[in-house]
């Protein structure tokens, strides 16, 4: 039969736990908000890259095919998850969104950045060849680092297999602690974007001139391009994934409540019994010295 000790263990042990529920529900709310800050952040970049392209091509007109078409041969994709736990079904999602791809299913050669420990693990377990693994950031500050290794081992693929396709994975965070995965083609380039670009009318009436070559100058603007697409994947998974720990720990907060409430309640009534008990122990004793 449990003891009044054993309750009071249990509720004092039950406390504490949330405590640090609460204490990772706070965490994981500020960080949401500097994550979604960075990528918000992104927005006047994105618009000078736009900018960008779109000078070069008024200045010359054509697509160049060889940043939009699509050809057979080798495919890298970089899948964000999460190197800490406590964040429910963000790894399991994105992980099973992969496994769905018919784009890497149907290619002979696939190179994989893992972005993370436990999705690097959820990536070998479902057979993937991961030939490249990277910690994620703890801050934002990290991000740029990150961007950097990436675009190295990137640049290494290209010039060895020159790759065909390079895709990005990541949960995209919707509204509250909703998020979603989500999938970017970084190369080639979408020739779709690019013609609507072109196409779209100069806010002035001169339109800049550059004396850089052309090809040259296209291939400094899409590695800014390729820089500013990772940032966001970086920022938009890292804030999906502490929206995923702000509903864990919020679920969580609930479950220890109900818990501790039910763990009183039983308290209180083995400490009512004992005290019952006692009373009955006295009147007894007294009664028998009574008689």
């Amino acid at each position: 039969m449990a003891t009044l000790e054993y309750y009071r263990n249990k509720i004092d042990h039950s406390q504490d736990l949330l405590s640090v529920v609460k204490t990772m529900k706070a965490m994981a709310a500020v960080s949401i908000r500097q994550y979604e800050q960075a990528v918000d952040a992104l927005g006047e970049y994105n618009r000078t890259i736009d900018i960008g392209l779109q000078a070069l091509l008024k200045r010359q007109p054509g697509i160049p095919s060889n940043v939009t078409d699509v050809q057979d041969g080798p495919v890298a994709a970089v899948v964000f998850g999460s190197d800490l736990g406590m964040c429910g079904q963000f790894n399991q999602d994105i992980a099973a969104f992969v496994q769905q791809q018919e784009e890497l299913t149907n290619t002979d050669e696939l190179n994989i950045i893992a972005m993370g420990e436990r999705m690097d693990a959820l990536l070998r377990a479902d057979g993937w060849p991961v030939h490249q693994k990277f910690w994620l950031p703890g801050s934002v500050r990290g991000i740029t680092a990150g961007v950097q290794d990436i675009l190295f081992q990137l640049e290494e693929w290209r010039d060895q297999q020159e790759l065909s396709r390079i895709y990005l994975f990541y949960n995209k965070k919707l509204s509250g602690s909703t998020y979603e995965p989500h999938r970017v083609q970084l190369w080639p380039l979408n020739a779709d974007w690019l013609q609507n670009l072109a196409e779209q009318e100069w806010s002035t009436t001169c339109v800049p001139d550059h004396r850089t070559p052309f090809r040259e100058l296209l291939a400094a603007v899409v590695r800014n391009y390729f820089s500013v697409s990772l940032y966001r994947a970086f920022a938009e998974s890292l804030a999906s994934e502490n929206a995923s720990r702000l509903a864990a720990m919020q679920a969580a907060e609930k479950n220890i409540n109900e818990h501790l409430e039910e763990l009183t309640t039983q308290f209180n009534h083995e400490r009512q019994s004992s005290i019952t008990s006692e009373l009955l122990d006295i009147v007894s004793g007294f009664e028998a010295l009574k008689n």
